[in-house]
């Protein structure tokens, strides 16, 4: 079991975009490539858990600053591949998450989980997380 930071230019990132599917399903390859590297140059990156050449779990976070919450990590992305799910990789993850987060001065770890996620949001309250705000958004 091995966890991984992947640069923007991987090769294993052809094995993490279809975990990555399974949560944002509407994105192609090309099309995660093309928002990670936009998204590195501002600090977001991906990490996972693989086992051999397979990936088990992935996360995207930012490390960020603000008035609200001061130092912290936000995590964009959580998820484990559906034939993993409930063999503790997502915990792992977001343990290395947690760890990570601390070592980088920040006070907490944030997430977003969509309303309809409820497996999701089960797993986040047993990691000890909890609801804090409503997020809004405006289209454009």
């Amino acid at each position: 079991m091995e966890i991984v930071e992947l640069s923007p230019a991987d090769e294993r990132l052809a094995s993490v975009y279809p975990v990555l599917r399974e949560l944002r399903d509407g994105l192609s390859d090309e099309e995660l490539g093309a928002r990670y590297a936009d998204g590195h140059v501002d600090g977001y990156r991906i990490v996972a858990v693989f086992d051999g050449d397979e990936c088990r779990a992935a996360a995207g976070y930012r490390l960020l600053t603000n008035f609200v919450s001061g130092r912290h990590m936000y995590v964009d992305d959580l998820v484990t591949a559906k034939a993993w799910r409930s063999h503790g990789y997502g915990r792992l993850l977001n343990k290395y998450l947690v760890e990570l987060a601390r070592n980088e001065g920040c006070t907490s770890v944030q997430l977003d989980s969509a309303t309809h996620r409820r497996d999701a949001h089960r797993f986040y309250f047993r990691e000890r997380y909890w609801i804090s705000s409503f997020h809004f958004v405006r289209a454009l």
